[in-house]
């Protein structure tokens, strides 16, 4: 990320998408144990990583920095007995059926407002674009961080720049 970039509430919201045409996609197997998902996704200097299914070749869903410190691996340990060690991305993730999703379509057309109340309205911490290409089905391509926006746009939601939709 850019030292000093100013993110205006009418910029496009493709500005603050992370792209993965762009940037590599970071993803952690279902099974892995939280505490080292958290380490790898430390390694790769990310806070959330897409959770796959070796198996099937497949995303299945996301996990967050702030999932694997905070109170899911105690919730699930309480509700399923076990220890922190048995803990796996899989039992804490939000799973990819459970996600917000926008289509890139849709994304291309948005302002960076637009995707804040998007946030706001859905409660979500992360929203996942899809692209659909050569008629075979939506594929990841990139998704938006509802801290990263909130980071990038305190200036202007402060001093109440920028146009609001």
């Amino acid at each position: 990320m850019r030292g000093n970039w100013v993110v205006k509430l009418d910029d496009p919201a493709r500005s603050v998408m992370t792209d993965f045409t762009e940037h590599h996609l970071i993803s952690v197997a279902a099974a892995t144990q939280v505490d080292e998902a958290l380490e790898q996704m430390k390694h790769a200097q990310v806070r959330s990583a897409f959770v796959t299914d070796p198996k099937k070749d497949t995303v299945v869903g996301l996990i967050t920095a702030y999932d694997i410190m905070g109170e899911k691996p105690i919730r699930h340990i309480q509700e399923n007995g076990g220890a922190r060690e048995d803990v796996t991305v899989a039992d804490i993730m939000d799973t990819a059926r459970d996600w917000q999703v926008a289509r890139l379509a849709d994304v291309e057309k948005a302002t960076v407002a637009t995707m804040l109340e998007t946030f706001k309205a859905t409660g979500r911490t992360h929203i996942a674009v899809v692209e659909e290409k050569d008629g075979k089905g939506p594929r990841l391509r990139g998704v938006f961080s509802g801290a990263k926006l909130l980071r990038l746009t305190e200036k202007a939601r402060q001093a109440g720049k920028g146009a609001k939709k």
